[in-house]
């Protein structure tokens, strides 16, 4: 394939029971270009409070081992759950520390996980998206000191399985407002908007976020991307790259980013 996957997770994270070596292992028989291990960290989560306070310590020394055994192909990261009341605690967090990539992403909306129907329980899709897409912003605004934004459309993985394929859909003239704001504040903050193919294990058609979004943000100027295929299985792994890469590049895209020691480096699609 010759791409990174710059978003893959392992048994440290809640939801994942693959070993770090299973997923390194795949992603070496796929032909990937390198890799970024991004294990969740949510604290105070909500719905299962605890499953996603990542082990710190033990996660550091096993990644830097692992890091030091495939030197050029491996880095290590992390995907920090965004709620407005941990602002300062990321920030100290990532103030101390030595990821070579940070995701900053939405799971939590005002206590409530999409994943979960109870989000979407009385109101149509356009009320829950709506709180989805304001509640990123101002998760942006009150701490924005990650690389890229994961998932953006996040909500419509699971507004689709909740609400149904049509009713649930996500179209950007519906948010438009929202979303041009979100891109104009990472534009302004040199934040990369993630490419997630994680969608597709999902029964989506489309990667997160759609293309729609993805041609309105590169019409708005959006140049930094980068790629993940938020892999907790190892079949995952890289899913879709070579079709992704096609679609990138017909909307205009001609590199993505890719993050070392926090720094960007360009690649080329």
């Amino acid at each position: 394939m010759g791409l990174w996957d710059t978003h893959m997770h392992t048994a440290f994270s809640g939801d994942c029971d693959v070993l770090p070596e299973d997923m390194l292992a795949t992603a070496l028989e796929k032909g990937l270009a390198g890799i970024t291990f991004t294990d969740h960290l949510d604290w105070d989560y909500p719905n299962e409070p605890g499953r996603f306070d990542l082990d710190l310590v033990h996660y550091h020394k096993t990644m830097d081992a692992l890091k030091e055994k495939h030197p050029g192909f491996l880095l290590k990261g992390i995907e920090v759950g965004l709620q407005e009341h941990l602002s300062e605690k990321h920030r100290a967090l990532l103030n101390d520390s030595d990821f070579d990539y940070v995701i900053g992403s939405i799971h939590v909306v005002h206590r409530k996980d999409p994943y979960y129907p109870s989000y979407f329980e009385g109101r149509n899709a356009k009320e829950a998206y709506t709180e989805y897409y304001q509640c990123m912003l101002d998760n942006l605004q009150a701490f924005h000191g990650f690389d890229s934004l994961g998932h953006l459309d996040y909500v419509a993985r699971y507004g689709m399985r909740h609400l149904g394929k049509e009713a649930g859909a996500c179209h950007y003239v519906d948010y438009a407002d929202l979303i041009d704001e979100i891109f104009r504040f990472i534009m302004d903050h040199d934040i990369s908007l993630e490419v997630n193919t994680g969608a597709y294990r999902c029964d989506m058609t489309e990667p997160n976020p759609s293309f729609e979004i993805l041609k309105r943000y590169r019409k708005m100027g959006g140049k930094m991307i980068t790629l993940g295929a938020d892999a907790h299985h190892t079949e995952h792994v890289g899913l879709h790259f070579e079709k992704i890469a096609d679609e990138l590049r017909s909307i205009g895209f001609t590199s993505y980013l890719v993050y070392k020691d926090r720094n960007p480096e360009e690649m080329p699609l």
